[in-house]
């Protein structure tokens, strides 16, 4: 099994308009025998994205169509690669009961799905981590340094794998060290291996699965997996299945990372 368990689609609003069929021969192309789909999940309707463009998630009256297509491309080509239908869950510090709602809503109509941490919560207002250099430094101006910004990610991903979000909660947490994206232009000047520890251990306790995600690699100002490999191997030690990801927002993106993952562990098998 060659898996790619981390794939986005034209139902994103800040991806390609690649269509799903473009995606799955670019992975049939790469030797790919598994693959998920994994949309953003639409933001609890209470909650105010907060990224610049507003464009972090599907809509909500996309989320059945976006199904729909991803089970018709299953039976297009079932006897050629599996296709699993997911969902790229938020979790969100204070609207958890808002996300366990849509997981209890569509969690049985899933094959797989991705929980990961996008939105940080400071002095009552949120922040997307990941969404341009320049909202990454007025971040840092609001909570007062790179620190300060790790620190709160990894608190925020601490909460996330703890949180208790109903039977349908993903199993598999998504680029833990998303935090690290910009780490070019703001580097990290301390260590937050006790953190990255702690985290570790209860997504070992919970039996959960790392999103072992290609895309850190080919970011200019990351150039590195999420998480890196001294983190993964961590993890493989640990007996954490890690599931690569290519993150891929566009067909081209399929398999992105792969040339910095020397030995890729998936679902266990190195």
């Amino acid at each position: 099994m060659f898996r790619d368990g981390h794939i986005h689609t034209s139902f994103c609003p800040h991806g390609s308009k690649d269509k799903l069929n473009e995606y799955i021969e670019r992975a049939i192309q790469h030797g790919f025998t598994d693959i998920t789909f994994t949309e953003h999940a639409p933001l609890p309707k209470n909650f105010k994205d907060p990224a610049p463009e507003q464009d972090s998630s599907m809509k909500w009256s996309d989320l059945d169509h976006y199904l729909k297509e991803v089970e018709s491309a299953k039976k297009q080509y079932e006897t050629t690669i599996r296709i699993r239908t997911g969902l790229e869950v938020d979790f969100i510090e204070g609207y958890e009961n808002e996300t366990t709602d849509l997981l209890n809503e569509y969690g049985p109509y899933l094959d797989d799905s991705i929980l990961s941490v996008h939105f940080l919560r400071h002095a009552d207002s949120y922040y997307c981590v990941d969404f341009s250099e320049d909202e990454f430094g007025n971040i840092v101006r609001k909570v007062g340094s790179v620190e300060a910004v790790y620190k709160l990610y990894y608190d925020t991903l601490l909460q996330s794998v703890e949180a208790n979000l109903g039977s349908y909660k993903p199993g598999r947490i998504g680029h833990i060290t998303l935090v690290h994206k910009f780490q070019q232009m703001y580097p990290c000047n301390a260590s937050f291996n006790d953190g990255i520890t702690m985290i570790l251990q209860a997504v070992k306790k919970r039996g959960y699965s790392l999103d072992y995600n290609g895309a850190g690699a080919v970011k200019p100002l990351c150039l590195e997996t999420y998480p890196p490999e001294n983190i993964a191997r961590t993890a493989h030690l640990l007996g954490i299945p890690l599931v690569y990801g290519s993150d891929a927002h566009a067909a081209a993106g399929i398999g992105q990372g792969l040339d910095k993952i020397n030995r890729i562990i998936i679902e266990g098998s190195v």
